[in-house]
């Protein structure tokens, strides 16, 4: 059945390159011979970390220009070229909380949006967690820490700073990993 959904790509073109994600053109076929031209964004995968201290979350927060306002948000980030989704995991996660995790847990892996992005996001629990008292957030990157009870974020999503659309991803991952 699937086959029949797919389409062929004949050839692409980069519309903008930005330090971010690459803009694409791309032509493109239906099995049934629809062609038209679309737009994809080609974006490095990305982590997401889920850390659990003591049936708290361990969250950050800052600001997020797209939005205009300040998001609440499980760490993660950019996997680096040629680095494997976990080790980016444990290194997001110290480098954003100052929490070094002693076991990481993948829960799953997702698009952001298939109509648009080409990249996957890995979602990792981390749990045995140690706080090292030192961030080292990226030189753009001003963060605030903090530790919510698991039961506030799921029963707050979606409502005032807990916004972001892979902080739900990451719920509903650490809720079917709980057996919720």
């Amino acid at each position: 059945m699937t086959k029949e959904l797919e389409w062929s790509c004949e050839g692409e073109r980069m519309l903008l390159k930005t330090r971010v994600f690459d803009v694409l053109e791309r032509r493109e076929t239906s099995s049934g011979g629809v062609s038209g031209d679309y737009i994809a964004l080609k974006a490095p995968d990305c982590v997401v970390v889920v850390p659990e201290y003591e049936g708290r979350f361990v969250l950050v927060s800052q600001w997020r220009h797209g939005m205009g306002a300040v998001t609440t948000e499980f760490p993660g980030g950019v996997i680096d070229r040629g680095e494997e989704p976990e080790a980016s995991a444990y290194r997001e996660l110290l480098e954003e909380t100052g929490y070094r995790a002693g076991k990481l847990t993948l829960l799953g892996v997702c698009s952001p949006n298939p109509a648009l992005f080409t990249s996957r996001l890995y979602f990792y629990l981390a749990e045995e967690l140690s706080p090292t008292g030192e961030t080292h957030p990226d030189a753009d990157e001003v963060i605030s820490v903090s530790e919510v009870p698991v039961n506030e974020v799921i029963a707050s999503f979606g409502e005032g700073r807990f916004a972001h659309a892979f902080t739900g991803a990451a719920l509903a991952f650490y809720l079917r990993h709980r057996g919720k």
